[in-house]
């Protein structure tokens, strides 16, 4: 199958609860590209308890809305002070090994836009590690523009 045949019959939808364990198998493949130990028990709780608290929106794709799931992408609500508004926190997006170069990630990014705008958020902020390059010439064909006006800093609790 061609990359041009593949994104014309890629679909999107919001994850549901029947997809938990085949979305778990992908969020620790996810887990494991960003060097963390496979956990897939892990996986499966976490994804669980963000479904069943309502505390973030996951978008799956799969080819013409059947079969296996291709990737997904997964956003939490947030607020920004400055703006006074909602926004929005694109901290997973992951495409399987076998769908790569397909336009899954392509069509996950427009769904999490779209998945934005539905919860009211002004805008998605995102960060990714600076040599996933790939992901990075994706983001900005999309329009994501590379914030070189703040940094981000981290301190474990």
């Amino acid at each position: 199958m061609t990359t041009r045949t593949l994104s014309a019959m890629l679909t999107t939808r919001r994850a549901v609860s029947a997809d938990l364990t085949e979305l778990a198998r992908l969020f620790d493949a996810y887990r494991q590209f960003y060097e963390q130990p496979s956990d897939a028990p892990g996986a499966l709780a976490y994804l669980q308890a963000r479904m069943a608290a309502d505390e973030s929106v996951i978008c799956v794709a799969q080819a013409e809305g059947r079969g296996p799931l291709l990737g997904f992408v997964q956003l939490y609500p947030t607020w920004c002070s400055v703006e006074m508004a909602r926004t929005a926190m694109l901290y997973d997006l992951f495409v399987s090994t076998e769908a790569r170069r397909g336009g899954v990630g392509r069509v996950l990014m427009q769904a999490a836009h779209v998945a934005a705008a539905q919860m009211g958020a002004v805008r998605v902020d995102l960060s990714t590690a600076h040599t996933n390059t790939r992901a990075q010439a994706l983001y900005e064909s999309l329009g994501w523009q590379l914030d070189t006006t703040f940094r981000y800093y981290t301190l474990r609790v």
